[in-house]
């Protein structure tokens, strides 16, 4: 009698997916985006957002113009807070920057849209359709692991040349959860912005360099204390732990050592998985979970065989591109070619990568967990947002890696579009004169954005 084949792990090779710009997808989506910010139409798309308002947006409309003028290139830097986030930058600029437009009385050639940077992992967690709808609007996925992702630069530098729409970017590179704290800036933002320079030197053209800085901040309109005792009382339950008598809606600090208990329990679990000796009694949370987190991606290093370099994202991509090297396979891209047992080893291999990737995605997930953070100051969004980030702890170990998140009500948003930076000056006086030059002017540009971004947090 024959047993049912295994099922595949191993899969065809991740393909780059090249933008393809379709102005009637735009005008759907465009049509449909009061929808999708009010529903919650894929599982891990929490939406649930009644109103979006913008400050500076007249700066937005006045560099739109200017762009569209020829004058300028212009680059977008987002906030990455979660993942809801490119709905409410296609509201900006689809419904705010026209109307302020208007009020200024600037003529403006519609659609005002963006090309953008995504990462290449959305449509395996998305679905195919994503990676198809993304490129239709105009993206290019990155490979973020990969030390030089040729194909995504080499477009993403001819539509920052030569693209009918300004270019958006998250220099956070991923979301953290937190709309009051700011990851530290990925180096690209700036470094795309110094080959924009370069390519319009090249090229003999005028047109100046300039990075918008735009900040993103959700808020509840009205907190809801039930659904956040529901959830906390879900989370002690599949943790072990008895949910305690809920406290009165204005003890919030007494809610945030709730959550930080709920975090401590899970620390304290995952030191024990992961066989880690006792620290001494009072030891830091912030120590334990360093260290917890090393181990955890030294766990997943040490099967792949890398070195533990550079800070928790580097590591966490490095990761995950080893993995994916094992499960995206190019002896895949023609299947029939392999016999049956080198199909099962390709597999085997692939499985194991999967099981070790599980590690790193654990920490992409802890980091965000910040006790100090919460305790400072213990606003309903920022236990929300905390209580949110260990439910995805939980469901990560629990083996959900795409969980549905609960919504604790109604949201608002408020967007702030900061000071324009003009990188085409620091190019000419900085960035063209030597490599040591270069380096010292792109984490310079970093800086700048970060503060710009951490100024905007109110």
């Amino acid at each position: 009698m024959f047993s049912p084949p295994p099922p595949s792990f191993a899969r065809p090779p991740l393909d780059f997916i090249p933008p393809a710009y379709s102005p009637w997808v735009l005008r759907l989506v465009h049509g449909i985006l009061p929808l999708l910010l009010r529903l919650r139409v894929r599982p891990w798309l929490p939406s649930g957002i009644a109103k979006i308002e913008a400050r500076g947006v007249e700066t937005l409309a006045q560099l739109y113009h200017q762009f569209q003028a020829g004058q300028i290139r212009l680059i977008l830097a987002f906030r990455h807070v979660e993942v809801d986030d490119p709905l409410v930058g296609l509201y900006v600029l689809s419904r705010l920057v026209p109307q302020a437009a208007r009020r200024q009385g600037i003529p403006l050639r519609k659609p005002i849209h963006a090309h953008f940077l995504y990462d290449r992992g959305m449509p395996l967690w998305g679905g195919e359709w994503l990676g198809w709808l993304l490129s239709r609007l105009g993206g290019i996925p990155v490979h973020r692991g990969r030390r030089v992702d040729r194909l995504a630069l080499a477009a993403a530098r001819r539509l920052l040349l030569e693209g009918q729409f300004p270019f958006g970017i998250a220099p956070e590179g991923a979301t953290n959860g937190h709309s009051e704290r700011v990851n530290p800036l990925e180096p690209g933002t700036a470094q795309l912005a110094f080959w924009c320079a370069e390519d319009l030197a090249k090229a003999g053209r005028s047109e100046k360099v300039v990075v918008v800085p735009i900040g993103i901040q959700y808020r509840y309109l009205k907190p809801s204390w039930k659904k956040l005792e529901r959830l906390l009382s879900h989370l002690e339950r599949l943790s072990g732990l008895t949910p305690p008598a809920a406290p009165k809606p204005s003890a919030n600090r007494h809610w945030a050592q709730r959550i930080c208990g709920l975090a401590h329990h899970l620390l304290a679990q995952m030191e024990t998985f992961y066989d880690l000796p006792p620290l001494p009694s009072g030891a830091p949370f912030n120590a334990r979970l360093e260290r917890l987190l090393h181990t955890a991606l030294q766990t997943a290093e040490t099967y792949f065989g890398l070195s533990p370099q550079g800070d928790w994202n580097s590591r966490c991509r490095r990761i995950e591109e080893a993995a994916w090297t094992q499960i995206y396979r190019e002896e895949l891209r023609h299947p029939g070619s392999l016999a049956p047992l080198q199909r099962g080893l390709l597999d085997w291999k692939a499985q194991q990568a999967t099981l070790y990737l599980q590690h790193m995605r654990l920490v992409e997930s802890c980091v965000a967990v910040q006790e100090e953070y919460l305790l400072s100051k213990p606003s309903f969004e920022r236990l929300a947002e905390s209580a949110l980030i260990l439910f995805d702890v939980l469901a990560r170990l629990r083996g959900d890696p795409y969980p549905t998140r609960p919504r604790l009500g109604w949201r608002e948003v408020q967007v702030t579009v900061g000071d324009p930076i003009l990188v085409s000056q620091r190019w000419e006086r900085q960035y063209r004169q030597g490599r040591q030059e270069a380096r010292q002017a792109a984490a310079e540009l970093t800086q700048d954005l970060q503060l710009a971004l951490e100024r905007m947090i109110s």
